[in-house]
């Protein structure tokens, strides 16, 4: 583990395994990084500290499930939203805590705009990102009788163009 962990208080300890416990890594490194940044650690060193805290209480994390991609949840998600769907998308985004991983969004007209439908992460045994936003988004279009649009399904490129812009 870490070497960093020993220097936090044992409230700032408390407080990032909770956020850890229930699958909130944002925040337990939030929490991590402004205790450690006194001391001069930087971003990397507050996400190898959670890093290890994941290791540690493995079995306890209580991990949040994937997004649905089912049609039936997909479509219910669409008709939730303000407005006209004018075509399905799905874009590539990646952080440090997740790596790659894909956005599922409807394109709305009328108001103009986009809701966000699933986020897609690469699971241990699961397809990769890519082909299973594509193959929900293509369904999700075809019922809609929209247009899907993946600028890149084989390669992560968040700079890929957008549907509108295509």
């Amino acid at each position: 583990m870490s070497g960093w962990w020993a220097y936090l208080e044992e409230q700032t300890r408390r407080e990032a395994d909770a956020s850890v416990l229930r699958d909130r890594r944002l925040m337990a490194v939030k929490t991590v990084w402004e205790a450690l940044r006194p001391l001069g650690p930087g971003l990397r060193e507050a996400e190898q500290v959670v890093h290890a805290r994941y290791e540690a209480l493995a079995d306890r994390v209580r991990h949040r499930p994937p997004d649905p991609l089912d049609l039936p949840t997909l479509t219910a998600r669409t008709t939730a939203l303000p407005g006209q769907v004018a075509a399905i998308e799905a874009l590539w985004d990646g952080d440090t805590v997740h790596d790659w991983f894909v956005v599922l969004i409807a394109v709305l007209e009328d108001p103009a705009g986009e809701g966000h439908l699933a986020t897609v992460h690469h699971y241990p045994g699961g397809h990769p990102p890519g082909l299973a936003a594509a193959a929900a988004g293509r369904a999700l279009a075809d019922s809609l009788k929209v247009p899907f649009h993946f600028a890149s399904p084989d390669t992560p490129d968040d700079q890929a163009p957008r549907w509108r812009t295509t």
